[in-house]
């Protein structure tokens, strides 16, 4: 589904789908997406009999960063709902869907989370000094891959 094109695609037109329904379900948008991304770990090997004095780097295991989710706290306690079911014992594990949209609002590219489940749920910070900020909930995502199509 990536679609390239000269000019890079804005970061502000994205879709976030929990992976428990339909993924044209949005209950409410979330305004940041991050922490997409994955880091190859590798090991320092070199033979006794090696010509070349240095050693030779041997990819091996991978690890997935959490992704975090941001939106402004609506009065939906599905995020909460994920957290407390999986802290009581369920398997939350689900395909965690972030797609990209272009200006029309196109779909250009999207990323899976294989078996994202949640890991910490932070709530609002209240300050009653009247600033006007918007009461904001993050959700930290574990998972154990990425896909990009």
């Amino acid at each position: 589904m990536a679609t390239q094109r000269n000019n890079p695609y804005g970061a502000f037109n994205f879709l976030v789908s929990l992976g428990n329904g339909s993924e044209t379900s949005v209950i409410a948008g979330f305004s940041d997406v991050s922490g997409l991304g994955s880091e190859i770990n590798y090991s320092e090997y070199r033979n006794g009999n090696e010509f070349v004095n240095t050693v030779r780097k041997v990819a091996n295991t991978f690890k997935q960063e959490d992704v975090t989710l941001k939106r402004g706290l609506i009065g939906s306690t599905d995020l909460f709902q994920w957290v407390k079911e999986v802290r009581d014992g369920a398997d939350g594990r689900r395909t965690v869907t972030i797609t990209v949209l272009d200006e029309a609002r196109n779909q250009v590219a999207s990323f899976k989370l294989v078996n994202a489940q949640p890991k910490k749920w932070v709530g609002p910070t209240l300050a009653a000094k009247g600033g006007g900020e918007v009461a904001m909930e993050e959700l930290h995502l574990t998972h154990e891959g990425i896909t990009y199509e």
